[in-house]
Formats: structure tokens, sequence, C-alpha cells
């Protein structure tokens, strides 16, 4: 396994659409092992396959255990620390689509290909979705909470979405102007 780079905002790559997957094949379950390695070095949860630069659509997530662990994530994320949330629920999507969704939740997001910068997104807190899992199998599955609204994050990925589409023309303008900036140095 090896870790990937992460593009990062503002890189066009990441508005490119992700192409449907017609084989699960050993080369896409190298790259949804290296997809894994890549999200824990960089303490995420859940990370697409257009943020590596590789244009097809598998999502993998693994959301802690509570919400307290995420918020200690949100935290923590970018400094050393002693205490490591719980985290054991791997996910791997292959070609998902979300089925049903419903009701509403303001979340605090943060990606990582947008760095240091977390806003609030309106996104359905419970959701269905479907996909194959990294044996090419058929699943199903309903998530509420912090999952439905991880695996939103991702699938917009695939769509060539960011998070930040969803904030004000003034915010996007902001961000964008301080990414510049810290790019220049």
């Amino acid at each position: 396994m090896m870790i990937l780079p992460i593009l990062n905002y503002p890189d066009k790559r990441l508005r490119t659409k992700a192409k449907h997957v017609d084989v699960v094949d050993k080369t896409i379950q190298t790259l949804i092992k290296d997809m894994f390695e890549t999200m824990y070095a960089k303490d995420g949860i859940g990370l697409a396959a257009t943020q590596v630069d590789q244009h097809l659509q598998v999502v993998v997530i693994d959301v802690p255990d509570s919400q307290d662990d995420y918020q200690f994530l949100l935290k923590n994320c970018q400094k050393d620390s002693h205490k490591q949330p719980q985290k054991h629920h791997p996910l791997c999507f292959i070609n998902p689509k979300i089925k049903e969704k419903d009701g509403q939740e303001k979340h605090i997001e943060g990606c990582l290909s947008v760095l240091d910068f977390q806003a609030g997104v309106q996104r359905s807190n419970h959701i269905k979705v479907e996909a194959l899992n990294e044996k090419g199998e058929v699943f199903t599955l309903q998530a509420t909470g912090l999952l439905a609204i991880c695996i939103q994050h991702e699938l917009d990925h695939l769509k060539g979405i960011l998070f930040i589409d969803y904030l004000s023309k003034l915010k996007q303008k902001r961000l964008l102007e301080k990414t510049k900036k810290m790019i220049k140095g």
C-alpha cells in the first residue's frame, strides 16, 4: 500500500466528473487499499478517488465511533496528540447512487483537498445509498447523521463538486484569495 498525493483546491482536476467503474479488478482493489492508507495518514474520514487524481466512481469512508471523536478530529487533526479517536467502520463505495434522502442537518465540514478551512453545510441527515463493495458485490446502506453527511460530501467529489460550492459567493471568493496567498507563500 502507498500514500497517494491529494489534489488541493483550487486544482481544476477536482472539478472532473468521475467515470463509472466497469469491472472491480485488482487495479481497483489496489486503488481502494491505497485510498484507505492515504485517508488514514491524513487523518481523514472520507476520500474520493477524484481527490487522488483517479477519476473513477470510488469512495472510501471510515467515520469515528461517536460525535465526540469527530469533534476531536476537527480540533486536533493538525496537532500532535496522544488521544486517538476510535475508527473501525471502513466502507468502500463503487459506483454509488443515493436512492433516497430526507431531513436536513447543518454540519461543519472540512476536506482533505481544501486545506485549513471548515464551514457549515446543509445536507440530508438520512440517506439510502446503493453501491458495489470492494469485491464487486451490490449492497444498500441506510445512513444517518455523520455517516450520511460524509457519504454525500464524498459523492459530491465524484461529480466535481466541493463542499465550498454550497457557500456564498463572497465566502468562496475569500477562500480562493486566502488559498492563492498560501500557495505563493
